[in-house]
């Protein structure tokens, strides 16, 4: 006996519950009439799409959700379909997967273990269940589990002694490099505990700064995983599962449910998984908002280049447009190169002369000496900063920043200037990550100039801000940052793991922390690690903590 599954990778609108409905009709459908399944498998909260936040607040809720699963049961026969959606049970609202077949909603499972920390707050919004479920499809069990679940014994444990012979979990995990290999050991793990072989269905998009890349797959009973669906790829993706008779230790006759090995998509390189995220998350902001299209500010800077071509690949040339911002510190070399580059990728750059605004400036407000030496650079990014917003106002487009994890962390990226914008594409990326993945797109077709993306020595301007001369490049930079971000260690530990000064140590740290101030007034941008700035990473503004604390 076997029983074919369709895995539904979907990018849901959040909180837009009607179309949501009518997406898991039209693919329930397909599932059934071309795929031929007899189950059909969708992500955690598809109804809603994820997350949404404090739209589950919103009272009209309870009714948008059951008017969605009656639309469902009506229009949907002659296959199973299991998906996720919030639901209101005697006042309490659920975390839930429900099994719908043949016009009732037959079964109906509550997420058990409610994440609360990083991007995650199930607990604002539901109450926990405590409950296994399993039902019956076409003689074989199934146990179902939401997300969090898998992450703890306990479901997968209780699962197994309702007596499921394969856990289906229901996913909406969001991606971060950290992240990479850690869901397919987990499963390999949980496999092994129960004996039972798991079948992990994520979501596929991007809301707002979270990125979901799909990447759905399955492990037998023993963990090795014998399906893998491609990442960064919305569809549907099958698999048989085969029931065989079987006799176990104390000698009574059972069934083995085996899912027969099928497609295992080819890993990504870290970069290739990297780049697409930045690509979907720009490409399903600038959708899901209904924007036109995008405006760059383009410099020589890798960072700038580096947004340009990944606007580029999210949208289309016809949908991007470049401002190139002429001083007197423009050389025609570098203006001629960057034109050249606009022209490969087909997109329609404008030059903008922006002395004649600094003149100005400086007739309304003379800048002279000292004063002038240091806020001389600060109030050119914020005037081309106004041009870029200006442009994309009149344009009806979104003005996107160049800023980079690296120089917003240490606050040298200048307020309503360099890090100013509508989105910021980069926002979670290291300067060291930026020049792989110029390699990394060059390696695709060159469009960079090699000779721009070799030199990894810091720019003059953060030397200077340092004050450290012993620091040369930003791979060991990066380092610091990384490690007092992501992996919150302290300076003494710090400065031991890095066999860096303590004293220079503690000059990097003193900068992060004095420029919460400025990162918390810029725009959102494509979470990639698990320490972003923003949601992830909650630092006070006013505070007495001592670095060596």
């Amino acid at each position: 006996m076997t029983l074919k599954v369709a895995m539904a990778q979907v990018d849901m609108l959040v909180g837009d519950i009607h179309k949501n409905s009518q997406t898991v009709i039209t693919k329930a459908l397909k599932a059934r009439d071309e795929g031929q399944a007899r189950v059909i498998v969708f992500p955690e909260l598809t109804l809603m799409g994820y997350p949404p936040e404090d739209l589950l607040l919103k009272p009209s809720l309870e009714q948008a959700i059951e008017t969605a699963l009656d639309a469902i049961l009506d229009q949907v026969h002659d296959i199973y379909v299991i998906l996720g959606y919030p639901r209101h049970v005697d006042g309490a609202l659920f975390n839930c997967a429900g099994v719908l077949f043949n016009g009732v909603l037959i079964a109906e499972y509550n997420k058990q273990k409610l994440p609360n920390y990083r991007v995650f707050d199930d607990k604002r919004y539901f109450e926990a269940g405590n409950q296994a479920l399993v039902v019956d499809i076409d003689g074989i069990r199934v146990g179902l589990s939401i997300s969090e679940d898998i992450w703890h014994q306990e479901p997968c444990a209780l699962a197994k002694e309702a007596g499921a012979q394969i856990i289906f979990n229901l996913n909406a995990s969001p991606f971060h490099m950290e992240k990479v290999n850690v869901r397919e050991a987990l499963l390999h793990k949980r496999a092994l505990e129960v004996n039972l072989p798991i079948l992990y269905v994520n979501y596929m998009g991007a809301q707002d700064e979270l990125v979901y890349e799909g990447g759905s797959f399955v492990v037998d009973h023993r963990g090795v995983k014998v399906f893998q669906a491609p990442w960064y790829k919305a569809g549907l993706y099958y698999l048989d599962l085969s029931a065989h008779s079987t006799i176990t230790l104390r000698g009574e006759n059972a069934y083995l449910i085996e899912p027969l090995a099928g497609t295992l998509s080819p890993n990504l390189s870290t970069e290739s998984r990297l780049y697409q995220a930045l690509v979907l998350g720009l490409r399903d902001y600038v959708e899901k908002n209904q924007f036109k299209g995008v405006l760059v500010a383009l410099n020589t800077s890798l960072e700038s280049l580096l947004t340009f071509i990944i606007a580029v690949d999210a949208l289309g040339a016809n949908r991007v447009k470049a401002a190139l911002m002429l001083d007197e510190q423009t050389s025609k070399a570098d203006s001629d190169t960057l034109v050249a580059i606009s022209n490969k990728l087909k997109v329609m750059i404008e030059q903008v002369d922006i002395e004649p605004m600094m003149l100005a400036y400086q007739v309304m407000a003379p800048l002279e000496g000292k004063k002038k030496q240091s806020s001389g650079p600060k109030l050119k990014a914020r005037i081309k900063t106004l041009t870029l917003m200006t442009m994309a106002s009149s344009l009806g487009v979104m003005a996107l920043s160049n800023a980079n994890k690296s120089e917003m962390a240490l606050g040298c990226t200048t307020l309503y200037g360099g890090m100013s914008g509508s989105f910021s594409v980069l926002k979670d990326i290291f300067k060291s990550q930026i020049f792989s993945l110029c390699q990394y797109r060059n390696s695709i077709k060159q469009i960079i100039p090699p000779d721009w993306v070799q030199d990894n020595s810091l720019d003059n301007d953060i030397i200077q801000l340092l004050g450290v001369q012993s620091l040369h490049d930003y791979q060991t930079l990066d380092q610091v940052l990384s490690l007092y971000i992501g992996q919150n260690l302290n300076l003494e530990e710090i400065a031991a793991q890095t066999q860096i000064s303590r004293k220079n140590v503690c000059r990097i740290l003193a900068l992060v922390n004095a420029s919460e101030f400025k990162r918390r007034q810029s725009p959102l941008g494509v979470r990639v690690t698990q320490a972003s700035f923003g949601r992830d990473r909650r630092y006070p503004i006013s505070n007495g903590w001592q670095l060596g604390e």
